[in-house]
């Protein structure tokens, strides 16, 4: 077995975040403190070879590291509503949506955990729809 087998995917992600040692891991640190704050009971998950993921009912969101961005892609983002415009990226398709942070980019934590909320709900009203 591997370390990443055995390791938890928040340790998995924190590693993740040192390793970076940039402003690419301050900032998936900060919008993995505000996805806690917004969803207390969100489970961290590490897929697809290296990516962390964030769930409540089914996936709410991914934080993604490039070179020139911190992407948060969001599973349902195309069924959210938006009022802060923050959804930057990934526009075209049906499902997703995501935000893209670059270096020194102000967030609107309220909007986004707003969003985050917004997420969570959907999920669970998801899961309530196939439970009937």
């Amino acid at each position: 077995m591997s370390t990443t087998e055995t390791e938890s995917p928040s340790t998995l992600i924190d590693k993740r975040i040192t390793d970076l040692a940039d402003w690419r891991g301050a900032m998936l640190a900060r919008l993995r403190a505000l996805i806690k704050q917004a969803d207390p009971e969100v489970t961290e998950e590490w897929k697809w070879r290296g990516v962390p993921v964030w769930e409540h009912d089914g996936i709410l969101c991914t934080g993604e590291t490039y070179k020139t961005v911190v992407k948060m892609t969001f599973a349902k983002g195309a069924s959210l509503d938006d009022p802060a415009g923050l959804f930057n990226s990934s526009l075209e398709g049906n499902t997703r949506r995501a935000i893209d942070f670059p270096e020194g980019a102000d967030i609107d934590e309220d909007a986004l955990k707003a969003l985050i909320r917004a997420a969570v709900a959907l999920n669970q009203a998801s899961r309530a729809k196939k439970k009937k």
